[in-house]
C-alpha cells in the first residue's frame, strides 16, 4: 500500500512517500525547482517519490494533506474581521489568495494528482508535526511538543503518544493542551528576526548565529512583551505587534520604542568579539550599536529556551514519560535543543531532520498509516538520505558533455587525495548518494574543508557561501569521539545529534583544536557512524588518522540564496562560482587548477538572501 504526504502553499513545500509503512523518499520541492523556500504544489518533489517506487499516481491508495484548510481560512477571516478597520488591507488579500487559489485546494489536489475523493485526507497540521517526530522515533511512547508559527489555529500543542510495535499496543496522539494564534513562540521569535535585519521564515537561524556575541541584558523588555508562566504556558501582548493585522509588518512602532531602531540588513555586524583589535570599522558607536542587537538577540534567544524548558518540565510531570518528540518550526532552534538535552528532565529526545513544515508531508502519511488505517509500526528513521541519487553513469555524461578534465578514481586513492586537500587548506565541494532530508547537508551534498584553521571560517564564508562573516559552520565528528571535544552527554545515544540538531560546548582545551567550527565556546555538531555513511565517515576517519582531529568543518553545498545542491550540474555551478578549490561526484575528482582559465565565478556576490 502507497501513501504520499503533500505539503505545500504556504512555504517549504514538500513530498514523502510510504510504501507499507516504510519511507521510500521525501524531498523539498525546492530542491529541484531551485526556488527558495518553494511553496507551490510539489509536482516536482512527487514526481521524484513516485519514481523512485517506480509508481505511476494511480498506483497511490492514499494522499495526505498536511493541514485542514477550510480551519485555516476560519482562522483567517474571524481574526481579520475582528481586527477591522486595522486589518482591511490584510482581509482584502487574503480573500483575494484564498477564494482565487487556497480555497479549492481539494479540487487542486485532486485534478493535480488524477485521484478520486476518496483518496484524499485532509490532517491537522499539528498532529502532522507529532506525526513526524513520534512514528520516526523508536519509542513504544512519548510525550509530545509541537511548536510553531501557525497551524489552523494552534501555535503549540503538548500531549502524549503511543505506539503499536506489533504487540498489541494502540498508536495514538492526543493534543491535550494548546495555545492558539496570535500567541506563537514562533511569530516572536520572526518579529525579532524581522527587527534584526533578516527574512522571516529564512533568518532565523542567522539571529541564533549572532546572539552567542551578546548577552541577555533586556529579558525585562522581552518580558513586556511576552508573558511567561511557570509551566511554559504563554500569552504575547499584542500592543507590540503587527502580524495579526498587516501583510508586511511583523512588528510596529511601540516595539520599536521598546528595543530600538531596527537593524539595516545591509549593515556589516562588527563588535568587539566579531571584530578584535578595531577591525573592520574601529567606530565605536557602530560596535556599541552592534552589540545591542547581538544583546537583544540573545535576549530572545535565552526567552525562547526558557519557555521550552518549562514546558518540557510541565510534560515531563504531566505524562510522566522517559522520552519527548518535538516538531514545528521552532524545533530546529539547535540551541533551545541542546539546552534541553543538557538540563531538561526526559532521558531521550527526538526530532526528526525536517522538523519544520515540509516535515508536515512525512507526518501525514505517517499519521493515516498509523492512526487512521491502524497499521502497527515498523520504521524508525536512522538517517536523513531520502532524496534524489545520481548514478556514475550520469555524473560522467554530464563531466563527458562539458569536455571537462575529471579524473574517475577509487575510493582509497580518492580519500588519500582529499586528506591531503584538506590538510593543504583546499576546501572540497562533496556530492554523493541520496540528497539529505531536511535544511541540514550532513554529508551528501556538503561542503568541506579543515576545522583546525581559524582563517578557515574568514575563507568559506566570504569566499564560497558569500555570507554574514559572524555565520557559524558545523562540526562533523566520528560519533565514538563526539564526548572527547563536546560535553553534552550520552552524544553517541543521541539521535538528534547526528542530524545537526543540537548546539553543544566544546571542551576548553578543544578551542584552539578546531577554531573554525567553534562558536564563541560551541558547536552545532553532527555525529557520524559508519553504518550510516561509510564514505564520509571514512573520510573523517582518515583526516582524524592524519592529524589527530576526527572532525571535518560541514557546511550546505549551496551558495547563498540557493537551496542546497541537487543535481551534478548544480554541484558544478556552484563550484564554478565560488573559490571551492575541488568537486567529488561520486568517485569522480575535478579540481580548479586542472581547469585552466575555463571557469568564472559568475555568480560571485550577486546571489541575494
Amino acid at each position: 500500500m502507497y501513501v504520499l504526504g503533500i505539503s505545500c502553499y504556504y512555504h517549504d513545500a514538500a513530498a514523502a512517500l510510504l510504501h507499507n509503512g516504510q519511507l521510500v523518499a521525501a524531498a523539498d520541492e525546492e530542491r529541484f525547482s531551485r526556488i527558495k523556500h518553494d511553496a507551490d504544489f510539489p509536482r516536482l518533489a512527487i514526481d521524484f517519490c513516485l519514481a523512485q517506487a517506480g509508481i505511476t499516481p494511480d498506483a497511490l491508495d492514499y494522499v495526505v494533506f498536511y493541514e485542514k484548510p477550510l480551519q485555516k481560512f476560519e482562522r483567517i477571516l474571524l481574526s481579520t474581521l475582528s481586527g477591522a478597520p486595522r486589518t482591511a488591507k490584510l482581509f482584502r488579500e487574503a480573500m483575494a489568495t484564498w477564494f482565487s487559489e487556497k480555497l479549492w485546494i481539494k479540487s487542486h489536489l485532486l485534478g493535480k494528482l488524477n485521484i478520486s475523493a476518496k483518496k484524499l485526507l485532509f490532517v491537522e497540521h499539528h498532529l502532522t508535526h507529532a506525526a513526524s517526530a513520534f512514528f520516526c522515533s523508536p519509542f513504544k511512547e512519548a510525550a509530545i511538543l509541537t511548536i510553531d508559527g501557525v497551524g489552523e489555529w494552534t501555535t503549540t500543542a503538548l500531549g502524549r503518544a503511543t505506539a503499536d510495535w506489533g504487540d498489541g499496543g494502540r498508536n495514538s496522539i492526543q493534543l491535550e493542551q494548546e495555545i492558539r494564534f496570535p500567541h506563537s513562540l514562533g511569530l516572536l521569535y520572526s518579529a525579532f528576526t524581522a527587527w534584526l535585519g533578516f527574512q522571516v521564515n529564512n533568518g532565523e537561524y542567522k539571529v541564533m548565529g549572532m546572539s552567542p556575541y551578546g548577552e541577555p541584558r533586556y529579558l525585562d523588555r522581552v518580558e513586556k512583551v511576552l508573558r511567561l508562566a511557570d509551566d511554559g504556558s504563554f500569552a504575547l501582548n499584542m500592543d507590540y505587534f503587527s502580524f495579526h493585522t498587516s501583510t508586511s509588518n511583523t512588528y510596529n512602532r511601540r516595539f520599536v520604542e521598546l528595543f530600538g531602531e531596527p537593524r539595516d540588513p545591509k549593515a556589516d555586524f562588527i563588535t568587539d568579539l566579531t571584530h578584535p583589535n578595531g577591525a573592520g570599522n574601529p567606530d565605536r558607536a557602530v560596535r556599541a550599536r552592534n552589540q545591542h542587537y547581538a544583546d537583544v538577540a540573545m535576549s530572545i534567544q535565552r526567552t525562547t529556551e526558557e519557555a521550552i524548558l518549562r514546558m518540557a518540565h510541565h510534560l515531563r510531570k504531566s505524562t510522566g514519560s522517559e522520552n519527548l518528540c518535538i516538531a514545528g518550526g521552532v524545533a530546529l532552534n539547535s540551541m533551545a535543543n541542546g539546552r534541553l538535552v543538557r538540563e531538561g528532565p526526559f532521558k531521550n529526545v527526538y526530532i526528526q531532520p525536517s522538523a519544520g513544515d515540509s516535515g508536515g508531508a512525512l507526518g501525514a502519511a505517517l499519521y493515516a498509516w498509523h492512526v487512521l488505517l491502524g497499521k502497527p509500526r515498523s520504521f524508525v528513521m536512522e538517517h536523513a538520505y531520502w532524496g534524489a541519487e545520481y548514478s556514475p553513469a550520469q555524473i560522467g555524461d554530464f563531466l563527458g558533455a562539458k569536455g571537462l578534465p575529471f579524473r574517475e578514481v577509487a575510493d582509497d586513492r580518492l580519500l588519500d587525495e582529499l586528506v591531503d586537500d584538506l590538510t593543504d587548506g583546499r576546501v572540497i565541494g562533496w556530492f554523493q548518494g541520496r540528497f539529505e532530508w531536511g535544511p541540514r547537508a550532513l554529508g551528501n551534498r556538503s561542503i568541506l574543508a579543515d576545522p583546525r584553521s581559524e582563517a578557515m571560517k574568514e575563507i568559506v564564508n566570504e569566499k564560497i557561501k558569500f555570507r554574514e562573516p559572524f555565520r557559524p559552520f558545523a562540526p562533523a565528528v566520528l560519533e565514538e569521539r563526539a564526548a572527547d571535544y563536546y560535553t553534552t552527554p550520552r552524544l553517541d545515544e543521541n539521535l538528534m545529534a547526528r542530524y545537526m540538531l543540537l548546539v553543544s560546548p566544546v571542551h576548553p582545551q578543544r578551542w584552539d583544536e578546531v577554531p573554525a567550527v567553534t562558536h564563541m565556546g560551541s558547536g552545532r555538531l553532527q555525529t557520524v557512524r559508519r553504518s550510516w555513511n561509510p564514505r564520509y565517515y571514512d573520510l573523517i576517519a582518515r583526516f582524524g588518522q592524519a592529524t589527530g582531529t576526527p572532525v571535518l568543518l560541514n557546511t550546505s553545498f549551496n551558495l547563498r540564496g540557493e537551496p542546497i545542491v541537487t543535481t551534478p550540474e548544480n554541484a558544478f555551478n556552484t563550484f564554478v562560482g565560488s573559490d571551492i578549490d575541488v568537486l567529488v561526484l561520486g568517485n569522480c575528482i575535478l579540481r580548479k587548477r586542472d581547469m585552466g582559465g575555463r571557469w568564472e565565478p559568475a555568480f560571485k556576490g550577486a546571489m541575494g538572501e
